[in-house]
């Protein structure tokens, strides 16, 4: 099977003052977008999704990685990463979720950047113009919340109705002003250990 890629776009939002404040490092947010044909769409229900899986998700792990790695500079840089998805109204949630949580798509970016964490994702349904919005965490620290954002945007013409918009995003920085500290202080004030967070 061959992969219908229809376009692909690359965004770099620079954030320079925030709350009035200008930040001491600005916050620079990339992300990467492919919109592709929906491979199930138009199929009615197909019980077996791992034939298009096998053969899609690697091409677009590869080529939405290497954007992002293009635009950054390199993966050494990133430090928050995430991935979403979005099936255009005659496609499955499940069609979004298939692109995007397997290994043969996150891993390609996860190498790229030498991370440790999982991948923040966000999938989602809806026409062209819907919101897209791909959630960031440290690629090494799943609990530093400076680096909990969410790329928020949209693509006027994208998803159509057959077809599904595939994404990766990045940060170089976290949020400026940070000063909500982290999960380990909620852990050590709550006396709950690390390994069972929730304290049940």
């Amino acid at each position: 099977m061959t992969i219908q890629i229809r376009k692909t776009l690359l965004q770099v939002e620079t954030t320079l003052i925030e709350g009035g404040k200008a930040a001491a490092q600005p916050l620079k947010l990339f992300s990467a977008f492919a919109v592709v044909k929906n491979p199930w769409a138009g199929r009615g229900f197909v019980e077996d999704l791992k034939p298009e899986i096998h053969a899609l998700a690697p091409v677009l792990g590869e080529l939405l990685t290497r954007m992002i790695i293009e635009a950054v500079g390199s993966g050494e840089a990133v430090e928050g990463y995430g991935k979403a998805a979005v099936v255009g109204l005659d496609g499955e949630i499940e069609h979004a979720s298939a692109l995007i949580h397997t290994l043969r798509f996150g891993n390609h970016y996860r190498h790229a950047v030498g991370a440790k964490s999982y991948l923040a994702f966000c999938n989602t349904r809806g026409p062209a113009n819907a919101p897209i919005m791909i959630p960031l965490m440290d690629k090494n620290d799943e609990g530093r919340r400076s680096h909990y954002l969410t790329i928020h945007t949209a693509i006027p013409d994208a998803p159509a109705a057959d077809e599904i918009v595939v994404a990766l995003g990045a940060s170089v920085g976290g949020r400026p002003h940070h000063r909500i500290g982290d999960r380990y202080q909620d852990l050590k004030d709550l006396g709950n250990d690390v390994e069972n967070p929730a304290g049940v």
